[in-house]
Formats: structure tokens, sequence, C-alpha cells
């Protein structure tokens, strides 16, 4: 089973799940969407009316996070975290993943100096086992290093997530 595949029926099942749930339990499962290892798309749950529902309750912090994790990117959540709940390990790489592919999706030629600064990693070694282990692995995006030219080329990309920068500002 390909990414894509897998991608629908992960959101087939928390589509379901959140759109029969309210408060604390809806907010249980966007926490576990956002940190689910396989699934990074998020507009569907996102437009469920009862997702909506949470502004201004005290589960608000889980559609922020969903919010952030459907339309932003790691620089965003450096950005307000003074506005948004602090992420679990799971949920920073997820973010760091997303941030990956929505570059990918903007430009071709990722400059490992780009990279470094949008994800907050301090060395290429590490920005490099990164883009090998954590983004090839799992399949949001393909490419080559080319450590000459100090940058990711990147030959394709996941293209479930679509990054609007606006709609998380």
């Amino acid at each position: 089973m390909d990414i894509e595949q897998k991608q629908v029926e992960i959101i087939d099942l928390f589509v379901k799940r959140a759109s029969v749930s309210k408060g604390d339990d809806l907010a249980s499962i966007l926490l576990e969407a956002t940190s689910h290892s396989w699934l990074f798309a998020f507009s569907e749950i996102l437009a469920l009316p009862c997702v909506a529902e949470l502004k201004g309750t005290t589960n608000s912090v889980y559609l922020d996070v969903l919010r952030l994790f459907a339309h932003g990117t790691w620089s965003d959540y450096k950005c307000n975290t003074g506005c948004i709940s602090q992420l679990v390990p799971v949920q920073v790489l997820k973010l760091k993943l997303l941030t990956v592919l929505t570059l990918a999706e903007v430009n071709k030629v990722l400059p490992y100096d780009l990279l470094m600064a949008e994800l907050d990693i301090s060395n290429i070694r590490e920005l490099e086992d990164f883009l090998i282990n954590e983004c090839m692995y799992a399949g949001i995006v393909r490419g080559k290093l080319d450590q000459l030219k100090r940058c990711f080329e990147v030959l394709a990309f996941f293209t479930f997530q679509l990054y609007d920068p606006c709609a998380f500002c």
C-alpha cells in the first residue's frame, strides 16, 4: 500500500471518529491525529463542524494545533509559541516533516542553510540524517543530497498537504 492510499484510510478513520465526538473526546482525537506517524493531511478533519465548535472553549488549543498542522510550518510554531500549546516530541517531528514538504512544494532545490534555519538544525550531518531517515523514509519527499552545492534537490513529494501561508496568520 502506498502512502496516498494509507493517507485516505487514516483520514477517513479520523474524520469518522471526530465527527461523532465533542469536547474532551474530540480534543483527544485531535491530539492523536496530529501525533499519528502516517497522517500528513489535516484539512478534512479541520473542516468538520464539530472541530470548529472548539473555538472559544477550554479545548480550543487543540483546534489551534490542528490549524498549525493543516496550514503551518515549524517557523510558524516558533513564532507563536505563546499562543499554541507545547508540542510533544512526535508532533515536533511531524511538524518538521510537514515543513520540508511545504518547502518542497515551492522550490525544487532547497539550500541546506534554508533547511537548517527552518528546522532549527545546527549542522549539516544532522540535516542530512533528518532528510534521509525521516523525510525520505516516510515517503513524503524523494530527492538527492548534493553535498558539494549544499542543497537538497527535490525529485518528488507527497501532495496531500497544501500549504496556505495566510491560513495560520
